[in-house]
């Protein structure tokens, strides 16, 4: 029989909070802009021009316009594109590896390769 091992210290997960988040325009709801503020994260998420042709139809009534940094979510852009680059395998993007082993080693496998050909492009 094994016994369990007590550890000090806090348990699981270290709790941590992103300083930003950026998203398109599809979540750019008030709701999801609360919570984010009521969570102290930054909301990079540009907004709808409905919402933005509402927001001027009230006037003073219609609030201040959000803020957006547009050069944060241009910074989104590289990651999309590395998510575009890992799903071109089939694999990864249908999950076809059921098991959690599996679709890791596929994922590590196919940062590596795309990795040793950003070192042997640069050269």
């Amino acid at each position: 029989m094994l016994d369990k091992v007590r550890v000090r210290g806090p348990v699981g997960r270290p709790r941590t909070r992103p300083g930003a988040v950026a998203a398109d325009k599809a979540y750019s709801s008030k709701a999801n802009r609360a919570y984010l503020r009521r969570r102290g994260i930054i909301a990079v998420i540009p907004e709808k021009a409905d919402q933005a042709a509402n927001r001027k139809r009230k006037g003073s009534a219609g609030g201040r316009p959000v803020t957006f940094d547009p050069d944060r979510y241009k910074r989104r852009n590289h990651v999309e594109r590395c998510f575009q680059k890992l799903k071109t395998w089939r694999g990864l993007a249908t999950r076809y590896d059921k098991s959690p082993e599996s679709y890791t080693a596929g994922l590590h496998l196919r940062g590596s390769i795309m990795w040793l050909k950003s070192l042997t492009a640069a050269t």
